[in-house]
């Protein structure tokens, strides 16, 4: 195998593993796979052609990120989320986003300015038609694309891994029907971004990821109930008794 051919090789593997991933990223950005779901590798393969190693390359690599969990002896499984996990994530959006959002307020040119506000008619169209699928998903690209309107790789990498995590959570912890991010706020966040207003863009980035925090249920149970009886708000009888039938 000549130098060239083996480059070649190595190249296609990168493409597939990265779209693995990425299509794996984006069901879960739009709820479509939920916390839990196993990830089957002879399927996975099937699907996009390609061997068991680069399917288990890059399952390894969600992993890596937090957003698949392996299990010894059963595989690899969408990442379920505890309640102190979706705080920690929450913790950790609300540290960096402002920052982000500061950021592209001082240094933001013409084209990235441009893109988010496509980026926020394409989720005001969105909204309009009643498309949820694609709100959920546009909602949530918005962090990134903000991510990489500032210029930095390790955000953009950091935000898809939070935004994972963050659809992962809200899958399990919303309260109610959580669609998307709340209406306007991605919005004012760009306006102020134009302005050059650093500060108010962080303020309302730090807003905005508090109203997310608040439409989920992230409080532990006071206490995990000690048996089925418990579990079934009954008391349990001091003596087994056998339940007569009338017709005995």
């Amino acid at each position: 195998m000549d130098d060239m051919t083996a480059e070649h090789q190595v190249k296609g593997r990168g493409r597939s593993e990265a779209v693995i991933r990425s299509r794996i990223l984006q069901a879960i950005f739009e709820r479509r796979l939920p916390p839990g779901e196993k990830l089957t590798e002879d399927r996975l393969a099937e699907l996009f052609g390609v061997s068991r190693t680069v399917v288990r390359q890059a399952l390894a690599r969600l992993a890596q990120d937090g957003i698949v969990e392996q299990q010894p002896n059963r595989g690899a499984f969408v990442a379920a989320p505890t309640r102190a996990d979706a705080a920690h994530v929450l913790a950790a959006r609300a540290v960096v986003e402002p920052e982000i959002a500061a950021n592209v307020a001082c240094s933001c040119g013409a084209s990235a300015l441009a893109r988010l506000r496509g980026h926020i008619t394409m989720e005001d169209q969105a909204r309009a038609s009643g498309d949820r699928a694609a709100l959920v998903r546009l909602t949530g690209e918005f962090h990134v694309t903000l991510a990489e309107a500032a210029g930095n790789p390790v955000f953009v990498r950091l935000l898809t891994e939070l935004h994972a995590l963050s659809s992962l959570a809200i899958l399990l912890y919303a309260r109610g029907e959580h669609a998307a991010c709340p209406p306007h706020e991605h919005g004012a966040i760009v306006a102020a971004i134009e302005r050059g207003d650093a500060a108010e863009a962080a303020r309302l980035m730090r807003t905005h990821i508090a109203h997310v925090a608040s439409e989920m249920d992230l409080s532990e149970p006071l206490a995990k109930p000690s048996g089925l009886a418990q579990a079934l708000g009954l008391k349990p009888s001091r003596q087994r008794s056998r339940v007569r039938d009338p017709q005995d």
